[in-house]
């Protein structure tokens, strides 16, 4: 190991510490975590942003999928479509690439306007979008369970295979295709069939990455035993509606991600990437980010418990905002002091403790 290594490596494990900072303290973050950097291996949010940049560059198409609809006012959540809309903005930062919006309708009115937060040109149709610089796309997806399908082929017709598929805090469906929320409740007809189009997308061999904050987002899959044994109502049987499925979504992803708030994680996945990349303009200000967050709710975003106000599954604007600006400080604090501690890196990696 070497200097640039160890830097990479304890970056990662920062921007990792801060996506699952628990301040509500019921253990949920820390448990899915643990299955998923079993399964990864390294530092999440280094491993999902290396994925990103071996694969994507200059006009690359990329799929973010984002959306769930809550009880009782059967209105979308404000997790997720933040950190979709912003890492929208960083692969456009980052590559060039032009990310397209997957979503039921319910979240279409949000994503016209935080376009504009973003800085972004909106297009819904392909050619505009292939064509002009500066820009994203948006696709509604069907509820209809049997015309997921058929959408799935034709958006791929229209579309082509998309370089990457990135799943933001969407619902998928449990093994015998019940949708659920937080607490059991079964969601299906709220709720788009997206999970169906990331599986077709993936049997096509596009890359899937994924991003949840309890295990009933499509890509949980990937890590099932471990939320089945460990996650309230996860565990078959376990769910409130009586379909005897839990809320585990089957849909398994090749790159996962594990976060407190699913927006965390993207935030953190951005993060890297501006390290990575050495590109400040990949990350959003805190003020940004606050501002989206404005911006979702004056547009019928939901906060996880149905309040109608600047607020992710119960954190408010100037929570998130903090978490931000301590990602910013990781990323940029650390090439300051690579001649100033590079004797203090030497010597660390020489007594042996990072070399497994």
């Amino acid at each position: 190991m070497n200097q640039e290594e160890l830097t990479k490596l304890n970056i990662g494990q920062n921007l990792d510490d801060l996506t699952n900072l628990d301040p509500r303290g019921y253990g949920v973050s820390r448990i899915l975590y643990k299955g998923a950097r079993e399964y990864t291996k390294r530092p999440l949010t280094l491993n999902f942003a290396e994925q990103l940049i071996n694969i994507i560059k200059k006009d690359d198409i990329v799929f973010i999928m984002v959306g769930f609809v809550l009880l009782p006012h059967k209105k979308a959540e404000m997790d997720g479509i933040n950190g979709a809309m912003l890492l929208a903005r960083a692969l456009y930062h980052a590559f060039g690439a032009k990310a397209v919006i997957v979503c039921p309708a319910d979240n279409l009115i949000a994503v016209k306007n935080m376009a504009y937060d973003m800085g972004l040109h909106l297009y819904t149709d392909i050619e505009e979008l292939k064509q002009y610089p500066i820009s994203m796309g948006v696709i509604t997806f069907t509820k209809n369970q049997s015309q997921a399908l058929s959408q799935s082929e034709n958006l791929v017709k229209i579309y082509g295979l998309p370089k990457a598929v990135i799943a933001i805090e969407a619902p998928g469906s449990n093994s015998i295709g019940v949708y659920h929320n937080a607490t059991g409740l079964n969601m299906s007809e709220y709720e788009a069939k997206t999970d169906v189009f990331f599986q077709f997308l993936k049997d096509k061999g596009v890359k899937t990455f994924a991003i949840g904050d309890l295990g009933n987002e499509m890509g949980m899959g990937t890590i099932k035993d471990h939320i089945a044994k460990y996650i309230p109502y996860a565990k078959a049987t376990a769910c409130r509606c009586g379909c005897n499925g839990g809320i585990l979504a089957k849909t398994a992803s090749e790159v996962i991600l594990t976060a407190t708030v699913s927006d965390w994680g993207a935030y953190g996945v951005i993060a890297a990437l501006s390290f990575l990349l050495n590109k400040d303009s990949i990350m959003p200000t805190p003020e940004l980010v606050g501002q989206t967050m404005i911006t979702a709710s004056r547009c019928g975003m939901v906060d996880m418990y149905g309040d109608l106000i600047p607020s992710v599954d119960g954190f408010d604007k100037q929570t998130v905002m903090t978490i931000v600006s301590l990602m910013r400080e990781c990323i940029s604090y650390a090439p300051k002091l690579k001649e100033t501690c590079a004797t203090w890196f030497q010597k660390t990696i020489e007594l042996g403790f990072f070399d497994n």
